[in-house]
């Protein structure tokens, strides 16, 4: 295969050549990733893209050289500048990652220590490297919280990662990574699962931070939108084999390879037709203003009042989808929460099938609770690792009074419909892929054949295709049972092809509500329209 040319006329800072990157026995295929080079410029960002599993992270991983214990490196050479990084020992690489090549991890809760403050974490990465003084590295740390957006560098400083948002930790993420001015910056996943307002933020920052300093970017990602956003050159792998690359405005425009082609038909289109909706439909779920006010602090200081949800009304009939839309700490995910009664209202009505929810007991819901289901964010989380893939679909109608037969039955045929086969059933929730645990999500919440599904960001941080085969998964079951759905998103493109009305919140309001095709094509409200701004790659319309 050619190699990707140099867009910039840059110098080189990266060559990758004839990577081969062995799994251990037993996965579904020998390598990680082979035979894959690449090189990367200065004053670049270089897209990486693929589904899981498609060597992306696993070669970033190689660039660092922090691969696990088990994977092992078969062939090839990563060479930074003259040094060739696989031959490099212990205490050269130690100086080069942080000082030449920095990297920004997917999780940044995961990847901060949780006892120790922001600006003590941001200053070891200086201290490890003998760079500056106590009084100069908070100096920089301080420059550097500023440099990256975050308010009041003198109160973040001195903050917790579980004091701060998504947005804001991945913000210390970059600053970190910044902190000894890099060459290269490696940015694995930086804003999946972010809302559409902090991953424009995000992107610019990096795209301005990249142009100031003449970096180069290797931009690990599954997001179409963010590549046509930001990309010079962009990279495609599938199962571990580079199988396209070109200039960015090439590989979106006019895809050569099958994959790259079926991966951008599965990116949704922004513009819909609003499905007919049937008017005559009963009401399964409404709210009428509805009220939640979380109250922060302790009695040694005063905290503050934050209404998550502020006189919410909503109504949604049997077989309709509505979606609630906006950016983190909107209030999108406490209303869904108050809908299934994980928690309870201050205030306001929850009037499901005509009876008023909101102040019954929990042993008054219980019986109610089969009808009402949630699919939540983080499958993984959900489930159970220690109990098979069967237990956790039986044991909650079990407690209902199901028999154990019936239950296995009906587990068996939800796990068909879902897409996958009778032997997941005796399977741990680990032996499955991301798409997979979310269909197994699904399949629970199906168990007891609800009358309303709460979906809460069910498909944010999935591959694009698996995105498109789980909502249009979930717009079949909708349509054969005609269930009711709340669908939580802060995913515009996604909430345009499944819901058939919307609701937009914006701290805690309901400030615009109408059918997708208003909501999308001419909204209203301004907070609206500033969504629809931030959309990344809103300009490139895949091709159909």
């Amino acid at each position: 295969m050619t190699l990707p040319t140099n867009a910039t006329g840059s110098h080189t800072l990266l060559s990758v050549r004839d990577l081969t990157i062995n799994l251990p026995s037993g996965m579904e295929r020998s390598y990680a990733v082979k035979d894959v080079s690449f090189d990367l410029h200065a004053g670049e960002i270089l897209c990486i893209i693929g589904e899981s599993g498609s060597g992306k992270s696993i070669t970033a991983n190689a660039v660092m050289g922090i691969l696990s214990p088990a994977i092992s490196i078969a062939g090839g050479s990563i060479h930074f500048k003259d040094l060739d990084l696989l031959k490099a020992d212990r205490p050269t690489l130690r100086n080069v990652r942080g000082r030449a090549i920095s990297m920004i991890f997917q999780d940044p809760l995961s990847s901060l220590n949780p006892v120790m403050t922001i600006g003590d974490q941001i200053m070891e990465v200086m201290a490890a490297h003998k760079v500056g003084t106590p009084a100069t590295r908070k100096q920089k740390t301080l420059a550097l919280l500023q440099e990256v957006g975050l308010p009041d560098p003198h109160i973040i400083i001195h903050q917790y990662p579980f004091r701060l948002s998504g947005g804001q930790r991945q913000r210390v993420m970059i600053a970190m990574a910044l902190a000894l001015d890099p060459d290269i910056l490696i940015a694995d996943e930086p804003t999946t699962a972010l809302d559409v307002t902090t991953q424009a933020q995000i992107l610019e920052l990096i795209r301005t931070i990249q142009r100031r300093k003449n970096t180069g970017v290797m931009f690990i990602t599954h997001d179409f939108g963010v590549v046509a956003e930001i990309a010079d050159r962009v990279i495609v792998m599938e199962k571990g084999l580079l199988v396209e690359h070109g200039p960015a405005k090439k590989v979106l425009n006019t895809p050569e390879h099958p994959y790259t082609r079926r991966l951008i038909s599965a990116v949704p289109k922004m513009a819909r037709q609003d499905r007919p909706q049937e008017q005559e439909s009963p009401v399964v779920l409404e709210t009428r203003n509805l009220c939640k006010v979380y109250h922060t602090g302790s009695f040694l200081s005063p905290g503050r009042t934050v209404r998550a949800v502020n006189q919410v009304s909503l109504t949604v009939r049997k077989g309709q989808t509505v979606g609630i839309v906006g950016e983190s700490g909107s209030g999108k995910s406490s209303l869904g929460r108050l809908l299934v009664k994980l928690m309870d209202s201050d205030s306001g009505e929850i009037l499901f099938n005509g009876k008023d929810i909101a102040r019954l007991t929990e042993v008054q819901f219980r019986p109610m609770r089969p009808s009402i289901q949630m699919i939540f964010q983080d499958p993984f989380a959900s489930l159970n690792p220690r109990h098979m893939i069967g237990k956790i679909l039986t044991v909650g109608p079990m407690a209902h009074g199901v028999s154990a037969a019936d239950c296995k039955a009906k587990a068996l045929s939800l796990l068909e419909l879902v897409g996958l086969d009778a032997g997941t059933y005796n399977r741990y929730p680990h032996e499955f892929s991301g798409g997979q645990r979310q269909r197994i999500g699904i399949a629970r919440a199906l168990m007891f054949d609800p009358l309303l599904l709460v979906a809460d960001e069910a498909v944010s941080a999935l591959d694009v295709s698996i995105q498109a085969q789980i909502v249009e998964l979930l717009a079949t079951i909708q349509g054969r049972m005609k269930i009711a759905m709340i669908f939580i998103t802060h995913d515009l493109r996604i909430a345009s092809q499944i819901c058939d009305e919307v609701a937009v919140m914006y701290k805690g309001d309901v400030v615009e509500q109408g059918p997708p095709s208003q909501i999308f094509n001419a909204p209203q409200n301004s907070y609206t329209r500033r969504l629809m701004a931030s959309v990344p790659g809103k300009e490139w319309k895949p091709a159909a």
